[in-house]
């Protein structure tokens, strides 16, 4: 089973190093750009395997947003995909909006306890979550994909995809640099995932 998967282009939130979760920010001009770049690859990739792909995103703006640019760059009908919750950010509770600087004068505490344990660390707020409470939802996702599949999702789902298919460590997959203008395949059947180059 395989899957190719496209972390959103870049927000304005991403590029001041906002704390974004589930907030529902646009891309940026940078973001739309990767987007399409994005797109263009992943048209020369699904060429070559001859094989009919399911697309879903999370239902947030910036991955729908990119969804809809790399099909265009695809050819593709832009809207011709669905959506699924499972696939939405972890959450960061009431940080939401913060840059880890401006949480730091006056959430220090916190800050350092997250430190200390990031992949199990819940931010304060009712809707908060854990990475690894994120990763619940993330595996019940690929546990229901039953086709090659296209999926524009977020850093955050991503990291947990790489902790539950190739069980990387708890902190490096908390610390994993996800970037937004390559694509990741993972290939379920072989439980291997790698960012292509």
């Amino acid at each position: 089973m395989l899957i190719y998967v496209i972390r959103h282009g870049q927000t304005d939130w991403n590029a001041e190093r906002r704390l974004q979760g589930q907030k529902d920010i646009n891309l940026n001009s940078i973001g739309r750009a990767q987007a399409r770049q994005n797109g263009t690859v992943l048209a020369e990739i699904l060429a070559m395997e001859n094989l009919a792909f399911d697309f879903v995103a999370s239902p947030l703006t910036r991955t729908r947003e990119t969804m809809e640019i790399a099909r265009e760059a695809m050819g593709l009908p832009p809207r011709d995909y669905r959506t699924d919750e499972r696939l939405v950010e972890v959450s960061f509770g009431a940080w939401e909006g913060f840059t880890l600087k401006e949480l730091k004068a006056t959430e220090a505490e916190r800050l350092a306890e997250r430190n200390r344990a990031k992949w199990d660390f819940i931010p304060p707020g009712d809707d908060a979550e854990s990475y690894e409470i994120l990763s619940w939802r993330v595996g019940s996702w690929l546990q229901s994909v039953e086709s090659p599949t296209v999926c524009v999702t977020h850093g955050g789902v991503i990291r947990a995809m790489f902790r539950l298919i190739a069980d990387i460590a708890k902190e490096e997959a908390a610390e994993a640099d996800i970037p937004q203008d390559k694509i990741l395949r993972v290939d379920l059947n072989w439980k291997t995932i790698g960012w292509l180059e």
